[in-house]
């Protein structure tokens, strides 16, 4: 019941781009095509000067869907990496309105392919679709100021979060290291019983009762062992539920001053 209360109150939280933008519809709408829950993923590994080679090379070859698709990669990177590089800003503004321009020639040049050459249907829908995204072109370049500042806020509290996930993950796997050595631990101990109950049936009767006197003091220490380790663990979640809310605390701290 716990869990879905706070589910239901994450899904309530409003949505980070949406709180940057602030009542700018139109922003929101473009920067939603061109920004990303997560950066390390979406974004292309390549180097931006790679990237915009192979639009351009698509371009020589007037391979015009390819190029477009390229062209829109390397914005989502140039976009990125203004807003991770700020003292950079003035040259990934010319970078980003140069990349918007071509996106939005050759997004042109597929749309009169598809008139050209699609079923009416289809070019119709294709049509749309394509007209959409050359005004998202031309809002980005005419909004560039705008779009580099929310880009910037919005990747920046991105990146902030996948850092505390990673290291929350990492403090779970640690866990769970140390959760394996003690089942393995436990499990030798029980072999070791295991092999002295058959050495006792072999001992005589007064070495048997020594034996089993040791076995008792055995048994004391890995109780009180595992009790350790249970309070460990405690302690463990403990702290791991006080970084959480740290973390979380922070956040919204981050969000309120960003509204």
């Amino acid at each position: 019941m716990w869990k879905k209360k706070e589910a239901k109150k994450e899904e309530k939280e409003e949505h980070l781009l949406k709180q940057l933008c602030g009542d700018d519809a139109k922003l929101y709408d473009a920067l939603g095509s061109y920004l990303y829950e997560n950066p390390l993923v979406a974004i292309s590994k390549e180097d931006l000067e790679i990237l915009i080679e192979e639009a351009e090379k698509s371009v020589e070859d007037e391979d015009y869907r390819e190029a477009r698709q390229r062209y829109m990669r390397a914005m989502d990177k140039a976009i990125f990496e203004a807003a991770q590089n700020p003292g950079e800003r003035s040259r990934y503004v010319r970078v980003i309105q140069d990349l918007a321009s071509k996106a939005a020639k050759v997004t042109e040049k597929v749309k009169e392919i598809v008139e050209k050459e699609g079923p009416a249907d289809y070019a119709s829908s294709a049509r749309s679709l394509f007209e959409g995204s050359i005004r998202k072109c031309e809002f980005l370049s005419e909004r560039i100021e705008d779009v580099t500042k929310i880009a910037s806020l919005f990747y920046n509290e991105k990146l902030e979060e996948l850092g505390a996930m990673g290291r929350r993950e990492a403090r779970r796997e640690e866990r769970r290291d140390a959760d394996s050595k003690e089942e393995m631990e436990d499990k030798k101990a029980g072999e070791r019983r295991e092999a002295g109950r058959e050495e006792r049936k072999e001992m005589g009767r007064g070495e048997r009762r020594e034996a089993e006197i040791g076995d008792k003091g055995e048994e004391k220490k890995e109780r009180e062992r595992r009790e350790a380790r249970r309070k460990e663990g405690r302690e463990a979640e403990g702290e791991e539920k006080r970084i959480e809310e740290e973390e979380k605390e922070r956040r919204e701290a981050r969000r309120k001053e960003l509204r």
